[in-house]
């Protein structure tokens, strides 16, 4: 079957097919490079009922020390710990958290960890391709894919839907 401008079908399958090989690589190369520097936290919260558990992801954002991780899943603790891919664990500090941005930083004197190269979220556009790292519900080195659906929107403050 030939197309309008004169390409055939299997050309255009070939394509798309290259285009999805690129995009797989891509993604690969991401998670290689960026896996060691997730780890799965865990942490130990206070609550009105008393001590309750908590997991996470946080994301190692200097070799110095210090990772980035969800403000809600800080929430009640000061303290947790961090376990990488590699099977290292070690304990993590709570250092601030902003729950209107939903980020904490957290600090380790564990020394040389691997750093994630963060990108500018300033260059981010709706229906950009992009790739995320995570350990959800303690499942390491997950990895999924998705497009960029809004910028500049805000979370809800106060009560949770839960």
């Amino acid at each position: 079957m030939v197309g309008r401008n004169g390409s055939s079908a299997a050309t255009t399958s070939e394509r798309s097919e290259s285009a999805l090989d690129a995009y797989s690589r891509t993604v690969i190369a991401v998670a290689e490079a960026v896996g060691p520097s997730v780890a799965n936290l865990r942490v130990r919260r206070a609550t009105r009922r008393g001590a309750m558990l908590g997991a996470g992801t946080g994301v190692v954002i200097s070799a110095d020390g210090f990772l980035i991780t969800s403000a809600h899943v800080m929430e009640g603790a000061r303290r947790g710990v961090a376990e990488f891919g590699d099977g290292r664990d070690c304990e993590v500090s709570l250092v601030g958290a902003d729950p209107l941005s939903d980020l904490a930083v957290l600090r380790t004197d564990h020394g040389a960890l691997n750093a994630a190269r963060l990108g500018d979220a300033g260059r981010l556009r709706v229906g950009q391709l992009v790739v995320a790292i995570g350990n959800p519900q303690g499942y390491a080195s997950s990895v999924t894919a998705g497009v960029i659906s809004g910028l500049g929107r805000s979370l809800p403050v106060g009560a949770r839907a839960g």
